[in-house]
């Protein structure tokens, strides 16, 4: 949205300022113009590319807190078992 406001201004711009140019100054504008969008574009490219990558993080780093979360509670629930299973064998034991 912004790259295509821009654009429309930078033709508008450069229709209002070829008015009283010659054909020369007319393409010197043209390409200026041109190559400041194509710049606007790498930039906005390489703005989105970073976000990506800052989403891909985020997301790889949200799934490693899980799984370590996961693997806690597992740890935690087979200990608890095992405290359960050791109660248990001294109960049978003293009756």
């Amino acid at each position: 949205m912004k790259t295509s406001t821009t654009m429309i201004i930078i033709a508008g711009i450069a229709a209002l300022a070829a008015c009283n140019k010659s054909p020369q100054e007319n393409a010197a504008a043209n390409i200026e113009a041109n190559a400041e969008t194509a710049a606007e574009n790498v930039t906005a490219a390489g703005e989105n590319e970073a976000a990506n990558i800052m989403n891909a993080a985020e997301n790889k780093a949200e799934a490693v807190k899980n799984e370590a979360k996961n693997e806690a509670a597992e740890i935690k629930n087979a200990a608890e078992n095992k405290a359960e299973a050791v109660k248990n064998t001294g109960e049978n034991k003293t009756k």
